[in-house]
């Protein structure tokens, strides 16, 4: 039997600290009006736009730290499937493999199994997110020349998390009930790095088909 969503998506369950937007702030702001369209039922393809007035690296940044949230609980849910044994390659099928680098520990892309590899991506999206020089939180702190240059990579390092959980682990999906919010969770992110282009084109055909087939 297929279990609730409150019961497949606990909290409890993330793989890092949920990230959360400080009350009385504009972008505390921004984040109530991006749930509210959500949970609305408004088309996604329609939420995901900038609201008039809005400063589109403010409206970035609270949608960067949504999914990393969103994504982060999904995988935290999936990893018990996710080991050392079962994904000893960072990969998306036999196709695509993706390799790890940083300016700190891995200074040339380097093989890791898939657990390692979300472990040193989620370590390295808290420290940027969690960096006031990079997502500056206070009041009349200008954002960096090179905001958006950092959230595309995060965005694409991200988008690689559902590529390895829908061709490596979508039957735990399945099983556990959660396709449908994975789904959703997907094409809310899909609409957004299209909608302001974050995201190379080619770093999408991992997921193409089911892509055209699920986002009209």
């Amino acid at each position: 039997m297929a279990l609730c969503l409150k019961q497949v998506f606990n909290k409890d369950k993330t793989f890092r600290p949920r990230k959360k937007f400080e009350p009385g702030t504009q972008r505390f702001e921004l984040y109530k009006k991006a749930q509210a369209s959500l949970k609305s039922g408004l088309d996604l393809k329609a939420v995901v736009q900038l609201p008039p007035g809005e400063s589109i690296n403010d409206w970035i940044a609270v949608h960067v730290v949504d999914f990393f949230n969103r994504i982060n609980l999904i995988y935290g849910t999936m990893s018990e499937f996710c080991t050392e044994r079962s994904c000893p390659i960072m990969s998306g099928g036999l196709k695509y493999e993706y390799r790890w680098q940083d300016d700190s520990k891995y200074k040339k892309p380097t093989k890791l199994s898939a657990p390692q590899y979300m472990c040193m991506l989620m370590d390295w999206i808290e420290m940027l997110i969690n960096n006031e020089d990079v997502f500056p939180t206070r009041i009349g702190v200008p954002f960096p020349k090179q905001f958006q240059q950092v959230c595309t990579k995060i965005l694409t390092r991200l988008f690689r998390v559902f590529v390895h959980v829908y061709i490596h682990h979508f039957d735990s999906i399945i099983n556990m009930g959660a396709e449908a919010h994975v789904n959703t969770c997907y094409k809310h992110f899909y609409y957004f790095i299209r909608e302001f282009s974050l995201i190379d084109h080619r770093e999408l055909e991992p997921l193409k088909e089911m892509t055209e087939r699920i986002c009209h």
